[in-house]
């Protein structure tokens, strides 16, 4: 099988054209670290009745996730770099609905940017006790918990990030966001993601902690803010009506295939 390990800001994926037979296992084998390829999880793309292309996200644990900020972005500069289409705007079919992606190419005609209408955020409880700690409830098609802290840099990421992520609260479980306000226009975020741990960036976390940040009137809407994440920064906007956009960076690390 050929995959193309890819990026967005450090949270990295192995691609494949096509659908196995065997998704969760093929992805707890070549995510490992050391046995395998090592990543965050694959994602797999295919031809779509409903949109351009459609694409499956399967967590290095397994199990299957419903979207990837990040992941999405990569699947648009595979799709065009790749030669599957010649056009800059397209629709992508997920579990969470079908996002819009505007490409970006440079001077060689590849992508390096993305921007997503990531659809619209539902602040499910503004104020969500779990585990002992309050937090912001945010859906982007997939559940977040945000949580505000002083320093995100000594935020227990590892250890409360898997005890938040199961909490009763969440039945599906939850990616847990630690976000600290560095001024009105930036938040610095750290994230443990459900099915993946910590990971150097996420997509829809970035999504959900500007959301949960107007929310609170601790950022305004209709403006772009900037999330500093372990890998990078994404840029976020958030809507009066609750529309959420993100652009960001997508990368590719190298082409492999697999052995057995």
């Amino acid at each position: 099988m050929h995959f193309t390990k890819m990026h967005g800001l450090g949270n990295d994926y192995l691609y494949v054209y096509g659908f196995p037979v065997d998704p969760e296992e093929r992805s707890i084998k070549l995510s490992e670290r050391h046995f395998g390829a090592g990543s965050d999880g694959m994602i797999y793309i295919m031809p779509s009745l409903k949109a351009d292309f459609e694409m499956r996200i399967f967590n290095a644990d397994g199990s299957e996730a419903m979207m990837c900020g990040n992941g999405i972005r990569c699947v648009g500069k595979y799709v065009y770099d790749k030669g599957y289409t010649k056009k800059k705007e397209l629709d992508i079919d997920t579990k969470s609905g079908i996002k819009h992606l505007s490409l970006h190419t440079n001077a060689q005609n590849k992508v390096d940017l993305v921007t997503v209408d990531m659809g619209e955020r539902e602040i499910l409880d503004p104020a969500l006790e779990a585990e002992g700690h309050t937090g912001t409830y945010v859906s982007m098609g997939n559940p977040h918990f945000v949580l505000f802290t002083e320093d995100a840099e000594a935020a227990p990421v590892d250890t409360l990030g898997p005890v938040l992520e199961c909490a009763p609260q969440f039945p599906d479980r939850a990616n847990i966001e630690f976000v600290q306000v560095v001024d009105e226009h930036t938040l610095r975020m750290r994230v443990w993601e459900r099915g993946s741990g910590i990971t150097m960036a996420c997509g829809t976390g970035a999504c959900a902690s500007v959301a949960a940040a107007a929310a609170h009137h601790l950022v305004p809407m209709n403006e772009r803010i900037e999330v500093k994440l372990d890998g990078g920064s994404l840029y976020i906007s958030v809507s009066d009506s609750g529309a959420v956009e993100m652009t960001g960076p997508a990368a590719v690390v190298y082409e492999g295939e697999t052995v057995e």
